[in-house]
């Protein structure tokens, strides 16, 4: 059995997964954004979970995060899950948050970070990003493009290390909405697969994951340009770079 950090876990994808995990008999560690949002996962807790409280859009608390989650330790998995959908939050969330406690929690040996399908609308240009979150510089489409790149380029730089992109479809959460046509359980089957499978295709690295099959990314994704530079931005705004992965 495996012990998997899920970030986001509170509701929708997140909690679906941690709930499923759990119920096959892995170990998890849920994360909260707030203590005060502990309660929707206390049946988790009461059943042996363990769990994380901080801010992905603050870096102090994305740090304490990892620090918290490096004392429980043991973690085989993380699954970058949190997400938002607009507003200035959109880079500190989607994109600094995973990279960070990526690069803070060198013990995982299976990544698996949530994109979109939308990822293929960003703009692949890194000008002028406010990476702090003071205002918007970024859409959700161009987030999901960063996150794809950054997981291609650990599966590229860290080949010890399986690490995975997931376009979860278009499911009925509370950021999908109700009309949403895609399957909820679909949408979070291939990350626990991805997380705990020992099928040779589970362990494999590079792969951008629709429903436990391979697809195409976005060009730029799988750029070694284009993501040689954005590992750059984000380790001089952080002061990290992804060194300790090694």
């Amino acid at each position: 059995m495996a012990r998997i950090f899920i970030t986001g876990s509170t509701e929708g994808l997140g909690l679906a997964t941690a709930e499923a995990l759990l119920r096959d008999g892995h170990e998890v560690i849920v994360h909260a954004r707030s203590s005060r949002r502990l309660p929707a996962v206390q049946h988790l807790l009461d059943r042996g979970a363990q769990s994380v409280v901080g801010d992905l859009a603050v870096l102090t608390d994305v740090r304490q995060l990892a620090a918290d989650a490096n004392g429980i330790g043991g973690i085989d998995a993380v699954i970058h899950n949190a997400g938002v959908l607009s507003g200035p939050a959109l880079l500190p969330v989607n994109v600094v948050a995973p990279y960070l406690l990526t690069a803070l929690m060198p013990g995982p040996r299976r990544l698996v970070y949530l994109s979109s399908g939308m990822h293929r609308g960003g703009d692949a240009g890194l000008a002028g990003l406010d990476w702090e979150g003071r205002t918007t510089t970024a859409s959700y489409s161009t987030t999901k493009l960063q996150v794809t790149a950054l997981t291609l380029a650990l599966a590229r730089l860290v080949p010890h290390v399986a690490s995975n992109a997931v376009d979860p479809g278009w499911v009925p959460t509370r950021m999908g909405g109700r009309s949403a046509p895609d399957s909820l359980e679909l949408g979070h089957r291939t990350q626990e697969w991805l997380a705990t499978s020992d099928d040779p295709e589970a362990v494999s690295s590079g792969g951008y994951w629709f429903h436990q099959k391979r697809q195409t990314p976005h060009p730029a994704a799988g750029d070694p340009r284009f993501q040689d530079t954005l590992l750059a931005q984000l380790a001089d705004y952080t002061g990290t770079t992804l060194e300790a992965l090694g």
